[in-house]
C-alpha cells in the first residue's frame, strides 16, 4: 500500500503524470505515506467540495479516497471536482509556506 503511494507520489512531483489518485480503506494510511514524498500535497477528500477545495486552496496534486466510505457515484463526484478545479493563483503564497516546512525551516 505504501509502495503504491510512494510511486504515485514521484510520479506526480516528477511530472510524469498530471495529478494521482489513491485509495484505501479510510484512505489515512496511504494519505500519510503520499505526503512524505516532497512536492506531493495529497487531500483526503470525502465529497466533491472538499475536493474542490484542495484543488482551489491548496493546489493538491493527489486525490486520496477511502474506499470503505465513498461510492462509485460519489468518487465519480469527486474525481470530477479533482480534476477540474484550477489552483486559485493566490495559492502561491500558501504553496511557499508549506515548501519551507517541507524542507524543516
Amino acid at each position: 500500500m505504501f509502495h503504491a503511494a510512494a510511486l504515485v507520489g514521484r510520479a506526480v512531483v516528477d511530472r510524469r503524470v498530471d495529478a494521482g489518485v489513491l485509495l484505501c480503506f479510510t484512505g489515512t494510511g496511504v494519505s500519510i505515506a503520499a505526503n512524505k514524498i516532497p512536492g506531493v500535497r495529497a487531500a483526503l477528500c470525502g465529497d466533491a467540495v472538499t475536493a474542490a477545495g484542495s484543488r482551489r486552496w491548496h493546489d493538491a496534486n493527489i486525490c486520496v479516497l477511502s474506499y470503505r466510505l465513498v461510492t462509485a457515484t460519489v468518487a465519480a463526484e469527486i474525481l470530477q471536482a479533482f480534476l477540474t478545479t484550477p489552483a486559485d493563483p493566490d495559492t502561491a503564497r500558501a504553496l511557499a509556506s508549506l515548501a519551507v516546512l517541507e524542507e524543516g525551516r
